[in-house]
C-alpha cells in the first residue's frame, strides 16, 4: 500500500493550499487553520499572489515558487484556472490534486469538456485528481484534514460521499450518538480523475479500515465498480445509499427494456448481487454502518428477542419477520435455565418477556443474554425496551446493576462471537451503563426500526460471505463463444448500409447460431411468395412486416395472425403493406416474414440495454402488451450465471404462473433458463449490441419459442473483436 499513489495522496507529508485567504469564512482559511489546530505533522505551503503570510505562515505567490517538494496540493480557486495551475503543479511533481472548484461536468456539455481539459493534463504529469466539484478529502491518521470540519472521530469506518452535507450529516451523528469514527473521508465528486472503484481497492486493503460507506448519486464507471466490490466485500462490508432512485431509465425508447429499466431496479440487484448492503433511507445509514464495523455477522440468519414488555417483542418480531430473519423456539435447555432466574409468567420460547424480572434487578439481562446466546439455535440477539433507563424509571439504586450487566454483556459478544443490539427508550438519555455498551463495541438505538434494521443487515452480509464461500471469486464469467464469424458478418453488414436495427430474420440468425429456439421462416416479397412460403411451413402461420424502419410492427399495423387459407395469406400480406405505407411512407420495406403459428404458452419477455452506470442489463418478466402497464420483471446486470438467472424467475411476483395454475401445467423453466444464458453470452460476444428484444417468448410444458426480436446496435464504428 506504501507504494501506491492513493497512499501517498492519503498520507502525503506536504500539502499547498492554493487559493489560500485571510478570509476566514473561506476553505483557503478554515483548512489551514485546520491543519495548525490538529497538529497536521506534514508542511504546510499557502499559495497566493496578493498575500505575503497567513496564520503566521508563508505565504507563496504560486506554487512554482517552492522549494521542497509537495505532495498533495487542494485548489480552492475557480474552474477557469485550475488547467494553469495543474500545468504549474504537474512541473513540481505534485502526486495529487484535490479540486474544490464546480463548474466542470455538472453543468453540461461545456463543463465536461473542461473536465477533459484538466484530466489530460493530469494523466500528462501522472496527477491523481480527487474531484473536480469535491468537498475535499480527511485522513484521519495522518491528521491530514482538507475539509476544515471540526471534531471528525477518528476510527476504522472510511467515508465516500459525492454530497458535503451528507458527508457532515454522518460525521456529526457519530460524534453524537456512537464510539466509532473514520479512517478517511473522500468527497468523490465528479470522478473526473479518480473513481469510486479505485477508492474501494485502496481500503480494502488498508489496515485502518473496517468497513467502507458511501453516498452515490452517480458513477463514471459502475462496471468497474461492481467488479471490485465484488472482492472488496469478502473481506470488509460496503454500505450503500444510492440516491436518485425514483429516475426511472427511459431515455431510451426503443425497446421495452429501455422503458422498463428503472435505477432502482438496476442497481439494486446489481449492489446486492456483489455483497453490497443498501440502504433506502438516510437515518439508518449511519446505524448500519456502525453495526457492521464493529459486530461479528450473522452467519445463519437465526435471532432471539430478549425484551422487558411484550409491546416491543411483537413489533420486533414483526420486523425482523418482514426482513426473512428466522425467530427460532428456544432449546428445552435454554427454556429450563431461563426459568430458574425469570418469574413464572415470564415468556420463554423467543422472544423472550422478562415479564417484570428485571425491575428489581436489571442485571438479569445479562444472564439472560448468556443463556439465549449459548442456544446452538440463536446467532444473534436484540434487546428492547427499558435497559439503559432502569435507575431513571426505577430507582437510583439500580444504576450499578444495569452496569455490571453492561460490563457483562460487553465481554460476552467478544467471547462467544455472537452480535447484540440493544434498543432502549432511554438512548438519548446517554446513561452510564449505555456509554459501556458502546465502549464494548455493542451498538446503543432508540429507534426499533433502526434497531432491526441493523441487525438484518448482519444476517445479510452474513448470508453473502456464506455463499461467496462455494462459488468462485471472479465476477465476469468467460463465456463460449459460437458461430461467431457468421455472427459478426450480419452486424458488419448492417453498419455498412447505415442501419442501427437488425432485420427480425437477422436478429433470429444470430440466435439460431447460439443454439436458442426460433422458429424456421423467410421473407416473403409478395403475396404469391408468402403463400408459397406458408404451403412449405404447413399449418397456420403469422406474417409480419420485415423494414428498418418499423420497430413497432403491431402499431404500425405490421403483423397478422392465424392465417391459414390462400385467400386470408394474400389480403393479410396486401393489408400490412398498405398500413405500413400509410404509417411511415418513407419506410424501406423488405416485405413481410411468413412464420408458423405458435402453440399457445405463457408469454415471457426477455430483454437487455445499457445501462450508463453498470453497462450491460437484462431483464425478464412476463411478456405480452401488458409488459408495460404491469412492469413485473426482474434485472441483472450482465454477465449473469444460472444461480442468478433462477434469482430472477423467482423475483417475478407472478411466477406461480410459470409452474401452471388453474389446471395448467408449468412451462419449460429450464429452456428459460438457457434462453436467459444465452443472451448473456450474446451480449457478451458482441460489443456492438445496444439492446436485444425478445417479446413475446412463448414457454409451454415442452420448450419455449422466440415469437420476435429485435436487436439494435450502437451508434458510432464497428467494434465486435
Amino acid at each position: 500500500m506504501e507504494n501506491s499513489q492513493l497512499h501517498k495522496i492519503f498520507f502525503a507529508g506536504s500539502v499547498a493550499v492554493i487559493g489560500a485567504s485571510a478570509n476566514e469564512t473561506k476553505r483557503g482559511y478554515r483548512v489551514i487553520e485546520t491543519l495548525l489546530r490538529e497538529k497536521y505533522e506534514g508542511k504546510i505551503y499557502p499559495v497566493n499572489p496578493k498575500l505575503n503570510s497567513i496564520l503566521g505562515i508563508r505565504c507563496y505567490h504560486s506554487i512554482t515558487e517552492v522549494r521542497e517538494d509537495i505532495d498533495i496540493a487542494l485548489i480552492t480557486t475557480a474552474a477557469d484556472t485550475i488547467p494553469v495551475i495543474l500545468e504549474e503543479c504537474g512541473k513540481k511533481n505534485v502526486k495529487g490534486v484535490v479540486i474544490i472548484s464546480g463548474g466542470f461536468g455538472e453543468l453540461g456539455a461545456k463543463g465536461r469538456q473542461k473536465e477533459k481539459e484538466i484530466s489530460a493534463i493530469a494523466k500528462k504529469y501522472n496527477i491523481r485528481i480527487i474531484g473536480p466539484n469535491t468537498s475535499g478529502m480527511i485522513s484521519l491518521h495522518n491528521k491530514l484534514n482538507l475539509v476544515g470540519i471540526q471534531d471528525v472521530p477518528r476510527g476504522n469506518i472510511a467515508l465516500l460521499s459525492q454530497s458535503g452535507n451528507i458527508a457532515l450529516h454522518i460525521i456529526t451523528e457519530a460524534g453524537l450518538r456512537s464510539n466509532v469514527g473514520f479512517s478517511h473521508y473522500v468527497g468523490v465528486g465528479n470522478e473526473a480523475d479518480l473513481k469510486f472503484h479505485e477508492y474501494l481497492k485502496y481500503f480494502e486493503d488498508d489496515p485502518a479500515t473496517r468497513a467502507i460507506v458511501m453516498y452515490v448519486e452517480g458513477m463514471r464507471e459502475g462496471r468497474s465498480f461492481l467488479q471490485q466490490a465484488y472482492q472488496t466485500t469478502r473481506k470488509k462490508p460496503i454500505i450503500l445509499l444510492k440516491s436518485g432512485r425514483s429516475v426511472t431509465g427511459m431515455r431510451s425508447a426503443g425497446s421495452h427494456t429501455g422503458s422498463l429499466a428503472g435505477i432502482s431496479e438496476v442497481s439494486r440487484t446489481a449492489f446486492r448481487r456483489a455483497g453490497i448492503v443498501t440502504i433506502d433511507n438516510l437515518d439508518e445509514l449511519f446505524p448500519v454502518t456502525e453495526a457492521l464495523s464493529i459486530l461479528p455477522p450473522i452467519h445463519k440468519n437465526r435471532v432471539a428477542i430478549l425484551a422487558d414488555g411484550g409491546g416491543h417483542a411483537t413489533i420486533a418480531s414483526d420486523m425482523l419477520s418482514d426482513y426473512g430473519i428466522e425467530i427460532p423456539q428456544l432449546g428445552e435447555k435454554t427454556q429450563k435455565r431461563l426459568a430458574e432466574i425469570l418469574p413464572a409468567n415470564a415468556s420463554l420460547k423467543n422472544p423472550v418477556d422478562v415479564a417484570g424480572g428485571t425491575d428489581e434487578n436489571p442485571s438479569i439481562f445479562a444472564d439472560c443474554a448468556k443463556i439465549i446466546l449459548n442456544d446452538p439455535s440463536v446467532d444473534g440477539l436484540i434487546i428492547v425496551g427499558l435497559f439503559g433507563g432502569y435507575s431513571i424509571r426505577f430507582a437510583d439504586k439500580l444504576r450499578y446493576m444495569e452496569e455490571d450487566a453492561a460490563h457483562q454483556m460487553g465481554k460476552l459478544v467478544k467471547k462467544i462471537g455472537k452480535p447484540i443490539i440493544l434498543q432502549s427508550l432511554y438512548a438519548l438519555k446517554n446513561t452510564h451503563s449505555l456509554g459501556l455498551l458502546r465502549y464494548y463495541g455493542i451498538p446503543v438505538y432508540e429507534s426499533l426500526g433502526i434497531a432491526c434494521k441493523c441487525l438484518a443487515s448482519l444476517s445479510q452480509y452474513g448470508k453473502y460471505l456464506n455463499h461467496t464461500q462455494k462459488r468462485p471469486v471472479h465476477f465476469v464469467f468467460n463465456w463460449k463463444q459460437r458461430a461467431k464469424t457468421e455472427c459478426i458478418e450480419i452486424i458488419e453488414k448492417a453498419k455498412s448500409e447505415g442501419r442501427r436495427s437488425l432485420l427480425e430474420t437477422e436478429a433470429k440468425r444470430i440466435f439460431f447460431l447460439h443454439k436458442a429456439p426460433v422458429y424456421e421462416e423467410d421473407i416473403a416479397a409478395s403475396a404469391d411468395h408468402a403463400v408459397k412460403l406458408a404451403k412449405k411451413i404447413g399449418g397456420k402461420v403469422v406474417l409480419k412486416i420485415v423494414s428498418q424502419d418499423i420497430l413497432h410492427k403491431s402499431d404500425a399495423g405490421g403483423v397478422k395472425v392465424n392465417l391459414e387459407t390462400e385467400d386470408e395469406i394474400r389480403t393479410a400480406f396486401d393489408k400490412i403493406i398498405s398500413n405500413v405505407k400509410d404509417y411511415n411512407p418513407g419506410a424501406d420495406i423488405k416485405g413481410c416474414l411468413v412464420s408458423p403459428m405458435s402453440d399457445k404458452g405463457v408469454e415471457i419477455i426477455i430483454g437487455t440495454k445499457i445501462d450508463d452506470q453498470f453497462g450491460p442489463v437484462i431483464m425478464v418478466g412476463l411478456g405480452g402488451i401488458l409488459v408495460e402497464v404491469l412492469k413485473d420483471v426482474a434485472f441483472r446486470v450482465l454477465p449473469i450465471t444460472r444461480t442468478s438467472a433462477k434469482g430472477m424467475l423467482s423475483e417475478i411476483k407472478s411466477a406461480p404462473i410459470l409452474d401452471g395454475v388453474r389446471g395448467e401445467q408449468p412451462v419449460d423453466k429450464k429452456a428459460i433458463l438457457d434462453l436467459l444464458l444465452v443472451v448473456s453470452e450474446i451480449v457478451e460476444s458482441y460489443p456492438d449490441i445496444q439492446e436485444i428484444d425478445l417479446n413475446p417468448v412463448i414457454a409451454r410444458n415442452d420448450g419455449i419459442s422466440i415469437v420476435d426480436a429485435r436487436i439494435i446496435l450502437k451508434e458510432g464504428e464497428f467494434k465486435s473483436e
